[in-house]
């Protein structure tokens, strides 16, 4: 069975994928835990990692299941057909999302437009093109997975 994207309404990613899960549909919506700020207090919260998308795992034929659950809106297409995102992009985002929160980095050489290959963290092997330097964090463009990561400079 192949991993598709579902688009949800906003807010509603962690709704969609509880319900498919109890319609026995495999669904995954990567969490993040975020601050959030109140008038009177902070609070920890746990948020999507993408805004209003999750992924399923589905036969074909059943993919109209989905929209069984309110709040499912349509799939994710590219080129035309739904897209399907391979099971080694959804273990990296598992394994991402279940690593330690610091990493040390020790490199102060990248610049902007650099191709580098990462050498340690989640993202372990994964090629990777400086976006952004600055002072305080570099942006790195996955190509592969098709999307960017936000590494923070800790100790240089």
């Amino acid at each position: 069975m192949s991993w598709y994207v579902v688009y949800t309404k906003p807010k509603w990613e962690k709704k969609v994928a509880e319900r498919l899960t109890e319609m026995g549909v495999v669904a995954y919506c990567p969490l993040i835990a975020k601050i959030s700020q109140w008038s009177d207090r902070k609070k920890k919260v746990m948020v999507p990692l993408f805004n209003s998308y999750i992924f399923v795992q589905i036969a074909d034929k059943d993919r109209s299941q989905v929209f069984d659950i309110p709040g499912a809106i349509r799939y994710l297409f590219w080129l035309g057909k739904p897209a399907v995102v391979k099971d080694i992009e959804i273990e990296a985002i598992q394994n991402w999302l279940s690593a330690p929160e610091t990493f040390e980095i020790a490199i102060e050489t990248w610049r902007k437009g650099d191709k580098i290959v990462l050498d340690s963290g989640p993202f372990i092997d994964q090629e990777a093109i400086v976006q952004e330097v600055k002072q305080s964090h570099y942006l790195l463009v996955l190509e592969s997975l098709g999307c960017v990561l936000k590494v923070d400079k800790k100790q240089l």
